[in-house]
């Protein structure tokens, strides 16, 4: 195999020294210029497995060079070589098409690693493979053949051929997780962690010791060293799922990290270099929270440097039918059954539905109808959607959540609302309707000497359905 060659472009001759010094011992050939002339000449002359370039050159700009690279040598990974700091820089660059970027000074450690990276991408994009080999069971997990999702399927492929950080938007419940998990597999980050964070649930009191790890003895408690969520990710990607719950204190100590490519843990000395790509995604209308001051500027252009929109059902209601049989197979596989059949008004009536609550939803209605219907043919009562005015029609029903009182399941309808003698509007109606279900049970179970088949029989549901409920509540 022939020996792999770097292009380096640089008006500073100590650079070009240190990268042909530190590329030379990691067995690289090394070609270094200092001006856009000269790299223009040399791209022509011969190919390069990866180019460095300088932001600043004294016949013009380190973006010309990414430019041309990504229109005429779009099998070269480029990288920007940017000033300490120079974040504007570097999100221009990255939305040109460069690989990654590299501040100065440069870290060699990190240098070596980045390298590694987009010479195992160059490699790929010769020969037309993927990091995580070949994409068996990409389009199931990504199901439907609409132009939308196509067209998304399309995205996730260039996507994943950079560094770029990418932001995922969408409603609940339509998949942002699992098109970053995609990204992800797709990449050169493949063998590298995956680490998803939601940042709404993680109090803001531990936000920076989750994040960046702390050291034993440095505040109650830290009994010993911890990882924060930068190192458990080194050599792979961080997923920041709903980045907009993120207090605006931590939003701070985020853009720093994320810049510097580095994070100090609590109670340390020193910051420690980190090599992570930044996914991240909200439901939320993030640029609508910038305006408003509630999320900070700087932030938000740094981890928008690409968008990726995910659409919603609604917006693929000819997927709904696909969806719903690859959902239908997946419970069949964890119950070890063969899979329920949807009967035609059944099929019909979910393609009818708006879903607010998107492929989550459409999943929730699915497991509920399997535990409901008798025997295997799922018919439109068995689905149990809800009657929705317009008034409703932008807001989630109780049934989006899998949840319904036994009494109404036995004939197939959910509570719109709590009877009278419901518990204050402070307790969650979920919470509730479980109680009711639970005591409803339990009573059933008694009454039968615990025999289920009877208890179902009393409840006036089937024993598939009894067996849902008891494994839903956790009843032993």
């Amino acid at each position: 195999m022939s020996q792999q060659t770097v292009l380096v472009i640089d008006d500073e001759r100590d650079i070009r020294e240190l990268l042909t010094i530190t590329l030379g011992r990691m067995d690289l050939k090394v070609d270094a210029v200092g001006t856009v002339a000269e790299a223009r000449h040399a791209l022509a002359e011969r190919h390069y497995d990866l180019c460095f370039t300088d932001m600043r050159l004294p016949d013009g700009s380190g973006q010309e060079v990414i430019e041309l690279i990504a229109a005429d040598y779009d099998q070269t990974p480029v990288a920007m070589i940017t000033a300490y700091g120079n974040v504007d820089a570097a999100v221009t660059a990255l939305k040109a098409g460069a690989f990654d970027f590299v501040s100065k000074p440069v870290d060699i450690q990190m240098l070596r690693r980045l390298v590694r990276t987009a010479l195992k991408l160059a490699e790929e994009k010769r020969t037309g493979a993927t990091a995580g080999g070949p994409a068996t069971g990409f389009s199931d997990r990504l199901i439907g053949d609409s132009a939308t999702m196509q067209q998304v399927r399309s995205t996730i492929g260039k996507l994943a051929r950079n560094q770029a950080p990418v932001y995922i938007a969408g409603e609940s419940g339509v998949g942002k997780e699992l098109v970053a998990r995609l990204i992800h597999e797709q990449g050169p980050r493949a063998t590298g962690p995956f680490v998803p964070v939601n940042c709404g649930a993680i109090p803001s009191e531990l936000m920076e010791s989750e994040f960046f790890g702390h050291r034993r003895g440095s505040f109650t408690g830290a009994v010993a060293d911890k990882e924060g969520l930068f190192q458990a990710a080194h050599g792979g990607t961080l997923f920041l799922d709903e980045v907009a719950e993120l207090p605006l204190h931590m939003q701070v100590k985020l853009l720093r990290a994320i810049q510097e490519k580095a994070v100090r843990p609590i109670g340390a000395r020193e910051e420690i270099a980190v090599d992570v790509r930044i996914l991240s995604a909200t439901h939320k209308n993030l640029a609508a929270l910038v305006d408003q001051g509630q999320f900070r500027q700087d932030l938000f252009y740094r981890i928008n440097v690409i968008e990726l929109r995910v659409p919603p059902l609604r917006e693929r209601r000819g997927d709904v039918p696909l969806l719903a049989d690859f959902v239908l197979k997946q419970l069949a596989n964890k119950s070890g059954g063969t899979p329920v059949r949807l009967l035609p008004e059944a099929r019909q009536a979910l393609e009818d539905y708006d879903f607010p609550g998107n492929v989550r939803e459409l999943e929730n209605i699915l497991e509920r109808a399997v535990a409901m219907c008798d025997g295997d043919r799922v018919d439109a009562s068995d689905l149990m959607l809800p009657q929705r005015t317009p008034r409703q029609a932008a807001e989630p029903s109780v049934a989006m959540h899998g949840h319904s009182a036994v009494s109404g399941a036995a004939h197939g309808t959910i509570p719109a609302s709590p009877p009278a003698h419901a518990p204050a509007s402070d307790v969650g109606l979920d919470d509730y309707i479980s109680n009711l279900e639970r005591t409803a049970i339990m009573k059933a179970l008694e009454e039968s000497r615990y025999n289920k088949t009877a208890a179902a029989r009393k409840l006036g549901i089937t024993f598939r359905a009894l067996r849902y409920k008891l494994k839903k509540l956790g009843i032993d």
